[in-house]
């Protein structure tokens, strides 16, 4: 197993050679050279993490097929996100797209902005990147005797190994390889699948139709957290949100050649994400009546639906060797345009060093230890209601961006400066507050509509604290 991984870095490493060139233009920019067609492809493995791979099967058990709602509204969100932020960002020829805030409002927001960013990904990053390394512990690194600590110090160093010289540049082709290699993973796990439950493609597509957990669309009850509508519009805005104002994911959109170019890649990455989930949740459907063929009960959890199958050796070496590849693939593609992203917004936006080579590679093997340290501290802490409440922490840390980027497009107002920080801490504080007052009353849940909240109350409280303003640049 261990010869297989070292062989898919070597792979890597190579791939990235090729590909790279050292300085900071590379790093940064990419030298705004990248085909959109090679960075759409790439941007499906960056945004489906191991977390993704192992969690979204298992989803089926709980909440059906309801997750392609929100992925209905993942289209509408990318063609705001290609036609509405991507011309402002290449107007400005931003390399952070957070420089945004300081043309339109000034230093202050564009620090806050950044600091969102920082905080946010790191952690969101290293919950993930927690959670795969776990698996390879457990694979792998035990019977080699290695203690966890130095499973995901070799993991952070591969990834930091490949992307040291060139960055952006080499991630946009060895992110494309990544998701090569994961959805090739994905289909020889749904093909194996399907031949122990002795179904042809054709049959395989009829049976996951007409199986209950194939329902799609939850239109009866507003109440309910899969209602379409609810599902629909968060997809939108965290699209807008999650993608269109993280840097992480716009980096390799600003690195093509031109914006027509960009906008091809954003819209056609959009339609994409849709069949890749789908077929995550066909794996899962699949998985079901694979428990139910072999007479094995369900686990508990959803997440536990794919490895607890493959735990149990019945889907032969070849499952587990496309499993444990198709996790690193979809983590590493995730994990090292994070660092990279994160290394890119404190060298430009915090320190405003943008030309300082050797400053960036200090830059870069600090951001790679500060994420080991948060990977280890997830590991100490284990998972359960620790990462859920870091991934609502993670997710609240959005919404002032949200508030903070449409007061700056849709409004000719400025907020005052000092008037900036305490808005965006105390938006989310108070989002906070009232899911758990909801709660404790009615017994309802906010979900990802909590976001747009989110937002509102942010956009609220700019508006409160802010004059009217021609629009113009405001210099640095």
């Amino acid at each position: 197993m261990l010869i297989y991984l070292i062989a898919y870095f070597l792979l890597l490493y190579i791939v990235s050679r090729l590909a790279g060139h050292n300085g900071n233009d590379a790093f940064f920019r990419g030298n705004r050279r990248s085909p959109w067609p090679v960075v759409a492809f790439g941007m499906i493995g960056a945004s489906i993490s191991g977390v993704s791979f192992i969690g979204v099967p298992g989803w089926v058990m709980t909440t059906g097929m309801t997750y392609l709602q929100m992925c209905l509204g993942f289209i509408v969100g990318y063609i705001i996100v290609a036609f509405v932020l991507l011309p402002i960002y290449y107007r400005y020829q931003l390399t952070s797209i957070y420089t945004y805030l300081n043309h339109r409002f000034g230093i202050t927001s564009y620090t806050t902005g950044a600091t969102l960013f920082i905080i946010s990904k790191m952690l969101g990053a290293a919950a993930k990147f927690y959670v795969v390394v776990q698996i390879l512990q457990t694979y792998i690194a035990d019977s080699y005797g290695l203690p966890y600590p130095a499973t995901a110090a070799i993991a952070l160093l591969f990834i930091w190994l490949y992307t040291r010289r060139s960055g952006i540049r080499a991630l946009v082709w060895t992110d494309a390889l990544q998701t090569l290699i994961l959805l090739v993973a994905l289909i020889m796990i749904i093909a194996t699948t399907c031949s122990m439950l002795h179904l042809s493609p054709a049959d395989a597509i009829r049976a996951v139709a007409a199986d209950p957990q194939a329902h799609i669309f939850e239109l009866d009850d507003p109440q309910s957290r899969q209602y379409f509508w609810k599902q629909f519009l968060s997809g939108v805005f965290v699209v807008i949100v999650m993608t269109g104002l993280d840097q992480d994911m716009m980096q390799k959109n600003l690195t093509c050649k031109s914006l027509k170019a960009a906008q091809c890649d954003m819209s056609a990455y959009g339609i994409m994400f849709v069949p890749v989930n789908l077929l995550f949740l066909s794996l899962g459907i699949l998985l079901t009546m694979l428990y139910a063929r072999q007479g094995i009960a369900l686990p508990d959890r959803g997440d536990s639906l794919l490895t607890g199958i493959i735990h149990t050796g019945i889907m032969g070496q070849g499952v587990l060797i496309c499993f444990l590849i198709g996790m690193v693939a979809s983590t590493f593609s995730s994990a090292d345009s994070a660092l990279t992203a994160i290394t890119t917004s404190v060298c430009i936006d915090i320190l405003r060093r943008d030309d300082d080579e050797h400053l960036r590679q200090r830059i870069h093997i600090a951001v790679m230890i500060v994420f080991l340290i948060c990977t280890l501290a997830f590991h100490h802490m284990g998972s359960g209601s620790v990462m859920d409440l870091i991934y609502t922490l993670v997710s609240y840390t959005y919404g002032p961006l949200l508030g903070l980027f449409a007061f700056a497009i849709l409004t000719k107002r400025t907020p005052t400066a000092h008037a900036i920080p305490p808005v965006c801490i105390m938006a989310p504080a108070v989002c906070y507050l009232i899911d758990r007052t909801t709660f404790n009353f009615t017994g309802y849940r906010f979900g990802y509509e909590m976001l747009m909240f989110n937002g509102m109350l942010t956009f609220a409280g700019l508006w409160i604290f802010s004059k009217k303003r021609e629009r113009k640049d405001i210099q640095k």
